[in-house]
């Protein structure tokens, strides 16, 4: 077993399920602005974001689960909290 293999990554959690790609990228602009860096994600290939619909382009928003409430406050605020 490796180093590697006994280090466990921090955990990450969804905070927010997006329509699509703009709305994801805003949202983790306001996380940022906070100090609380994200990852997105998505099941979808970037080149077709634009095309999808029906929840399929759907891009999910991530945070280290330290920080998972802080964020969720930060959304539901719309940034003002």
């Amino acid at each position: 077993m490796s180093k590697l293999d006994k280090k466990k990554s921090p955990e990450m959690v969804v905070v927010y399920r997006a329509a699509g790609e703009t709305e994801a990228h805003i949202i983790q602009g306001m996380l940022e602005c906070h100090d609380i860096p994200s990852l997105l994600r998505s099941d979808a290939a970037p080149s077709v974001h634009v095309f999808l619909i029906d929840g399929m382009g759907e891009v999910r928003v991530m945070v280290l689960a330290s920080a998972a409430d802080r964020a969720r406050e930060l959304i539901e605020g719309g940034g003002n909290v």
